[in-house]
């Protein structure tokens, strides 16, 4: 049975938190490295060593309370539609839904509960990751994790934005380049130049959803994720990426993806909990300067 996130400290953890952490252990369209099913469990056992100051605030004081892991059996898309109505649980509820993958297509669903539950008010959506995951299908399906973002910009017409993608295909970069609801800082560009003054454009909308695949920090930080790129941006710039991106902007609910453990390897899991907990930091400040 997994633990709570973040049990250790966190007393308020009733369905009155202000985060609902839901596990969902997917892993079935993996293409490199496999392990993501073990995701969710890994990041949940590794917060029971975090301290509840994150070095700004007590994310914890808002409350955390984790739900159970959606049954992720019998393919990706029966996959989906669970994680989409648990989602739509946590929205039922007016509480901030916060993913542990799993692989990255988990994300779709509850961009899908989203979607639903606002109908015609658009949000976008903020991803960091080291792929671009615009192929309209990858080794027989669009439901693979190579293809959440052409899903989302495709099927729910979601405004992206992508920081620090550094792998894709031709097909993709042409894609993008080419898409007006498509933005993205690629790590190179920032490596050579940092961050501009204007981040997001200013038509992008006041109402986010995060995605945040952990192949989108360099591997020195997490190496346990099946599609490890090398000349990622590190901790801090991530961080700084998400308070800047977020600032003045309300956050819908975010994810964190793509974990794959590997034994011997307590660093990978505690940095990825370690990110959830800094992630629901920004989000808690965030909230109260709005």
């Amino acid at each position: 049975m997994m633990p709570d996130f973040l049990a250790s400290e966190c007393t308020k953890r009733g369905p009155e938190a202000r985060f609902h952490v839901l596990p969902v252990p997917l892993e079935a369209t993996v293409s490199y490295g496999g392990g993501t099913a073990g995701g969710p469990a890994a990041i949940l056992a590794a917060s029971q060593q975090l301290e509840d100051w994150d070095g700004h605030s007590c994310p914890l004081e808002a409350g955390i309370h984790t739900c159970a892991a959606v049954d992720c059996s019998g393919g990706v898309e029966a996959a989906l539609a669970r994680i989409e109505r648990a989602t739509a649980a946590i929205l039922a509820q007016k509480r901030l839904p916060v993913l542990l993958g799993g692989e990255h297509s988990a994300s779709l669903g509850a961009l899908r509960a989203l979607a639903r539950l606002r109908g015609n008010r658009s949000f976008g959506l903020i991803q960091i990751d080291a792929h671009a995951d615009l192929r309209e299908a990858y080794e027989g399906t669009k439901f693979s994790h190579a293809c959440i973002a052409r899903r989302a910009v495709d099927d729910l017409g979601l405004p992206l934005f992508q920081f620090g993608c550094r792998a894709f295909s031709g097909a993709e970069a042409e894609f993008r380049k080419h898409h007006p609801a498509i933005h993205f800082l690629d790590a190179a560009d920032f490596a050579a130049a940092g961050f501009p003054e204007q981040l997001l454009p200013p038509e992008f909308p006041d109402e986010v959803y995060l995605s945040f695949d952990v192949d989108g920090l360099d591997p020195a930080v997490i190496r346990a994720t099946g599609t490890p790129v090398p000349g990622g941006p590190g901790w801090r710039a991530c961080l700084s990426f998400v308070q800047r991106a977020l600032a003045g902007r309300k956050v819908l609910g975010f994810d964190v993806m793509e974990l794959a453990p590997q034994a011997g390897d307590r660093v990978s899991d505690f940095a990825a909990a370690q990110l959830v907990y800094a992630l629901m930091g920004i989000v808690q400040r965030n909230e109260a300067r709005t």
